[in-house]
């Protein structure tokens, strides 16, 4: 889906990003004329409003050439996709701006104390994708009146999503990783924050603001899949580099006659085992966009299964390079290879909750 000057562009530009802990303006800049960070907005918000497949192929080919790159798109896009669950008039006036950057994060980590027309909010979260040239933060907080935690009708805390202002809140700079260094995922807080009514939204399709098909798609099974394809993209490119090395290293005869056999088999071995299995929640996926478009109702079974494989499948990505990197020798330790990059930003990507398991 990207042309070979997009592509030349990204790589280029991937070590500028590394070495500035975020996105550069030369990177951004791509991002903004491309209109990526609106992947999932509603053209009438002068959004892509792309298709979900199409969607998730344009993330895993970015994933594949600059994992922090698609990390970032991915994320300030999905915070984005809260165009369709936002009240349409304060949504047309967000949208004006053609620069337009929401990100936050998903975690539960405030108190909203609702005071009428407005709420009252406090807390601290953690891991801000793309903090340092966001628009708008993002969160979620427990909702308090009267003194006590609203409940929902499960019984448990009711809480809401909420975005304010980059003015105000407080960016904490403490994003310091070994890999996805781009992304500048900082912390974020405030103390007694007066929100207006109208930041508050709900990111259940019973609640959206949209008539776009994507907006039928349950949250979690959306964050779910957009994630895993950055995993996807990456490790792609992870075994091509491998695959390059050995071709590289069967140059040697003693190397080839001792280890071509074997390292080639393994390598085989493991993207049979990898494409099944991406091929597989890929159909999950076009299932999910099928009932997204006929607005039908979908059975909670094909949720489980998309949640299910793909942590099976970031699981995978994660053991597997890590039983292949020590066969690369001193090579694969040198930061600026790049077999290094698409492995610590793997790695990095493998601590997010979301799709770690066990």
């Amino acid at each position: 889906m990207l042309t070979s000057e997009q592509i030349q562009i990204i790589k280029e530009l991937q070590t500028e990003g590394i070495k500035n802990k975020a996105l550069t303006k030369e990177q951004l800049d791509l991002v903004y004329q491309n209109n990526w960070f609106n992947l999932w907005v509603p053209k009438t918000l002068n959004g892509l409003e792309m298709s979900f497949p199409e969607g998730l192929n344009l993330l895993e080919e970015l994933a594949y050439w600059d994992g922090g790159l698609a990390w970032t798109v991915t994320l300030c896009a999905g915070a984005n996709m809260f165009a369709g669950f936002i009240q349409p008039k304060f949504a047309k006036s967000l949208w004006s701006d053609p620069k337009i950057c929401l990100g936050g994060s998903g975690r539960v980590g405030g108190k909203a104390i609702d005071a009428g027309d407005h709420y009252v909010v406090s807390g601290f979260w953690s891991y801000a994708t793309g903090a340092p040239h966001l628009t708008h933060f993002t969160f979620n907080a427990e909702i308090i009146k009267d003194g006590e935690v609203l409940k929902n009708e499960s019984g448990e805390s009711l809480y809401y999503s909420f975005l304010v202002p980059k003015d105000d809140v407080l960016i904490h700079y403490d994003w310091d990783t070994i890999g996805l260094e781009c992304t500048a995922s900082h912390s974020f807080s405030f103390q007694d924050l007066k929100v207006p009514q109208e930041n508050a939204f709900v990111l259940d399709p019973k609640f959206k603001q949209s008539d776009s098909a994507l907006f039928n798609i349950p949250f979690m099974p959306f964050a779910e899949l957009t994630l895993l394809v950055n995993y996807v993209g990456m490790f792609k490119r992870f075994l091509d580099l491998c695959e390059k090395y050995y071709f590289e290293k069967s140059q040697d005869t003693y190397w080839a006659d001792k280890h071509s056999k074997t390292r080639f088999k393994q390598l085989d071995q493991l993207r049979t085992k990898f494409e099944g299995k991406v091929g597989q929640v890929k159909a999950y996926a076009a299932e999910l966009w099928e009932n997204a478009l006929e607005g039908n109702e979908v059975e909670a079974d094909l949720y489980l299964k998309i949640g299910e494989l793909s942590r099976e499948i970031a699981k995978d990505v994660r053991m597997d390079c890590a039983e292949i990197l020590p066969l690369f020798g001193i090579r694969a330790a040198q930061k600026d290879n790049e077999l290094n990059i698409v492995f610590r930003n793997l790695f990095t990507a493998s601590q997010h909750s979301l799709l770690n398991v066990w």
